[in-house]
């Protein structure tokens, strides 16, 4: 075994001690995703959708032969998508209070 000093950022949390216990944190986590998005400039909304809006995909459009208005091109690359989507997922279950907010 090997000692590598006091824990400070481990998994995308970072750790804090002091006399009063440790604090636990994912700050820099979190604005690391933000940036990767490129949402450092976007503006906060209470509600980003509107209010009973269904969502489709393009296969179910095109075998209903109904047509959307906006430009439902594909992703070029699922990878990508994929690990952002991974990366949200890890965000909110380590963070209940992201989890369960409304």
């Amino acid at each position: 075994m090997k000692e590598l000093g006091e824990l400070k950022y481990f998994l995308g949390i970072d750790f804090a001690r002091s006399s009063q216990g440790i604090l636990m944190h994912q700050r820099k986590y979190a604005l690391e995703l933000v940036s990767e998005l490129s949402l450092d400039a976007a503006k906060p909304a209470a509600t980003p959708l509107e209010v009973n809006v269904k969502l489709t995909t393009q296969e179910y459009d095109e075998h209903t032969g109904t047509t959307n208005n906006l430009d439902d091109a594909l992703l070029p690359d699922n990878n990508s998508y994929q690990r952002i989507l991974g990366k949200l997922l890890y965000l909110t279950l380590t963070r209940p209070d992201i989890a369960f907010s409304v």
